[in-house]
């Protein structure tokens, strides 16, 4: 399927003092089993292009398609439940909450959709031991180095077996090496023909995704990495 995500004239205008239009006309349709990065200056609209694909934020013009199927931007109850069914979510600061253990962290976001907590519980413990952190379920984000949490943050993003992973500057706060480890499992997930789009400010990684997308001026330009 050639359209698996299909964006469509997308603007985003904010108004504080005056407006500020950070996404101008955006078209986009991206493939199914692939990698993006998506580079630009600070205030270019890389988090605001995630936010709105996410359906965590609207879009103030156009739409979007997913797998041919217009999406209904003012439905929030539909686009919440389609949210945690079929995109998981990185963070840079990972997000995980600190009165509960790597485990809980994990399988809660599978209980959101009523799954079975048994089944939940088995999954998330499956999804530590492919990060290799089985030796860690049981201790809370605190307890974490920042490395360790991400790749717990990746795993709670996996629980509900995604077809979009969309990751906001995962590497941003890591170092070197620990960025790499963090990359490579965000690669591994292209395996199970996944869509994954990145944000980042870190050229090297970039340059590694199947395709690099540059916000300049609210519009995307596309080189094949």
């Amino acid at each position: 399927m050639n359209n698996f995500l299909e964006l469509k004239n997308i603007s985003k205008t904010f108004k504080i003092v005056k407006k500020i239009n950070v996404l101008k006309n955006l078209s986009y349709n991206f493939k199914k089993g692939k990698i993006y990065s998506v580079m630009g200056p600070s205030g270019s609209g890389k988090s605001t292009l995630l936010n709105i694909i996410s359906l965590i934020d609207k879009p103030t013009l156009g739409s979007i398609k997913f797998r041919d199927n217009q999406i209904d931007l003012k439905n929030n109850k539909k686009n919440d439940i389609f949210r945690a069914k079929n995109i998981g979510i990185v963070y840079q600061q990972n997000n995980l909450l600190p009165d509960f253990t790597a485990l809980e962290n994990i399988y809660l976001a599978s209980l959101a959709l009523s799954n079975d907590k048994n089944l939940a519980i088995t999954k998330a413990k499956n999804l530590l031991k492919k990060i290799g952190l089985s030796n860690r379920a049981n201790n809370f984000p605190s307890e974490l180095s920042g490395g360790e949490a991400q790749r717990v943050a990746i795993a709670r993003a996996l629980i509900n077996d995604p077809t979009i992973i969309l990751a906001d500057e995962p590497t941003g706060s890591l170092d070197v090496n620990t960025a790499k480890l963090i990359f490579q499992l965000l690669k591994a997930q292209k395996e199970s023909n996944r869509l994954i789009i990145f944000a980042t400010h870190n050229r090297f990684f970039a340059n590694k995704a199947d395709y690099l997308l540059e916000i300049k001026n609210g519009s995307i330009k596309t080189t094949n990495a």
